[in-house]
């Protein structure tokens, strides 16, 4: 019976997979919903759709861009709407210093030095720790955590599958949860951004929009994912009983203990001169009113991702004999940008998209009416937040991409939340739960061919069935308890991070 219901659900997968891999690329996709805005624009203009502001009372009406002044529109501020999209920029600063950090090897020396020195006792949870912190670090946890996790439970007579469960479910089920920065707070925070703008033009949101609430993520989804590989995942999977034996880990070298040494001081030093800046009344990093909120350590937190990154990973790559001149730095800061390649084709159709659906005032004329629906059915917030979740999770399994979905769903959402009295940062950080907990189990994700040929090391047979009915547990598991803590966070009235509240005041 429970093979029967295996294969049905194996074969469903399949199918997914196949409806998945027919969709054009999402570059292409962002050209269409490009393309169609412009014709839905023209349409909505002929019947007359529009909406009242419900602070203002002001009449919106959509705009036609198929007209003249609309096609006009177009052609001036193509280059401009790619040029001036929030997320381009913050991206390619904070990869570049990141570049400099994975290229000298500082990143993976500190996942070696963490993962083996941990006590086997707590191994499990140090592996599921250091998959959620190597997401700071673009794709390192796939490429390198998950098959050392393998390895290290090998060698000390454990599943291989069992560690690299536990590494995966850190690396892609606590994929926004995080202890510093990563590359995707700053890329969703520019697109939320662009969303927030098309209700308040003046609006900000700052990559550290859902720090608090990802800080404490981190933990919950660390202790979660342990007791789901303790509990559930190991018993299920047993002994390993194939041939290959364990393989030895290297530990790190004297250059290597001495180059984080280095990295570590460069750390204190850098994070002293700002806190000099910032303790006292008058600080230097202090904004002209004298906040912290404001200041360019908040405002600018990427600028300090890059130096930050940059400063310890030459510390490092110099010490530890990886970086011998210059142009070692350089290129590892042209092969961070390289990885962006595709990135940079999807944000010029994305940034096309976006501009169009907030020129013709669609998004506005959707997010009142939407608002006014859900008032008039009086759902209530915590089962919006929960159908949310479900929405972005559901999707998940169709598109890989956390910001291609993003950039599609934001400018409809953050609008029709704003509109209900939620802030854009709290639209955001209940997508990033929903997106993340399907991560794990989802055909579209990026790296999920690579995680079937790590398993098929140690299992010939491990096909997609294999991972789906392996990582699910922890899918239900984190889905539970991260909706659950963002529950009770509303509750309580808690920020989501610096200056970012939950509810949004016209």
């Amino acid at each position: 019976m429970t093979r029967k219901k295996q294969s049905i659900f194996a074969k469903f997968l399949n199918v997914t997979e196949k409806v998945g891999n027919a969709l054009p690329h999402p570059a292409t996709l962002f050209a269409l919903f490009a393309v169609s805005v412009l014709f839905i624009s023209l349409i909505a203009s002929q019947l007359g759709w529009n909406a009242i502001h419900p602070t203002t009372s002001r009449l919106i009406e959509p705009v036609n861009l198929l007209n003249h002044d609309g096609i006009h529109r177009i052609m001036l501020e193509m280059v401009n709407n790619f040029t001036g999209f929030a997320p381009l920029g913050i991206v390619i600063v904070a990869m570049l210093g990141i570049g400099i950090a994975e290229s000298s090897g500082l990143i993976a020396a500190a996942i070696r030095l963490l993962v083996i020195n941990s006590p086997k006792k707590y191994l499990t949870f140090v592996l599921v720790f250091a998959g959620i912190i190597s997401n700071t670090a673009s794709d390192i946890g796939y490429v390198l955590l998950i098959p050392l996790a393998g390895t290290i439970f090998l060698s000390i007579g454990r599943n291989p599958l069992t560690g690299m469960a536990a590494a995966f479910a850190g690396v892609s089920g606590g994929f926004s949860a995080n202890l510093i920065l990563g590359t995707i707070d700053p890329l969703l925070a520019g697109l939320s951004q662009e969303a927030a703008q098309i209700i308040d033009p003046a609006y900000e949101v700052n990559p550290t929009a859902n720090y608090y609430f990802m800080f404490v993520s981190t933990f919950l989804v660390a202790i979660i994912g342990t007791w789901v590989t303790e509990k559930v995942v190991s018993p299920r999977l047993g002994e390993y009983t194939g041939s290959l034996k364990a393989e030895s880990i290297e530990k790190l070298n004297h250059k290597e203990k001495l180059g984080l040494r280095w990295a570590f001081i460069v750390f204190l030093a850098l994070s002293a001169l700002i806190l000099i800046g910032l303790l006292p009344e008058n600080g230097f990093l202090r904004a002209p009113d004298g906040s912290i909120l404001k200041s360019p350590v908040i405002k600018g937190v990427i600028s300090l991702l890059f130096l930050f990154s940059a400063v310890m990973g030459i510390a490092y790559g110099i010490v530890a004999g990886k970086f011998k001149n210059d142009s070692d730095v350089v290129d590892g800061m042209s092969a961070s940008i390289k990885t962006l390649a595709t990135y940079i084709v999807l944000v010029f159709f994305a940034a096309q998209f976006v501009a169009f659906f907030k020129w013709s005032h669609l998004g506005e004329i959707i997010a009142i009416n939407g608002a006014i629906f859900l008032q008039s059915i009086n759902i209530g917030s915590i089962p919006l937040i929960i159908a949310f979740v479900i929405l972005a999770a559901t999707i998940n399994m169709a598109m890989g991409s956390a910001s291609a979905k993003w950039a599609i769903m934001a400018p409809v959402f953050i609008p029709l939340f704003m509109e209900l009295g939620y802030s854009p940062e709290l639209s955001q950080v209940v997508y990033r739960i929903g997106d993340s907990v399907t991560n794990l189990i989802s055909p579209m994700m990026s790296f999920f061919a690579l995680i079937i040929a790590y398993f098929q090391k140690y299992d010939k047979n491990a096909n997609i069935g294999t991972i789906i009915s392996t990582m699910i547990p922890y899918t239900f598991a984190f889905f539970f308890a991260w909706t659950l803590l963002i529950i009770i966070w509303m509750q309580f009235g808690l920020p989501l991070g610096p200056g970012a509240p939950l509810h949004y005041n016209p």
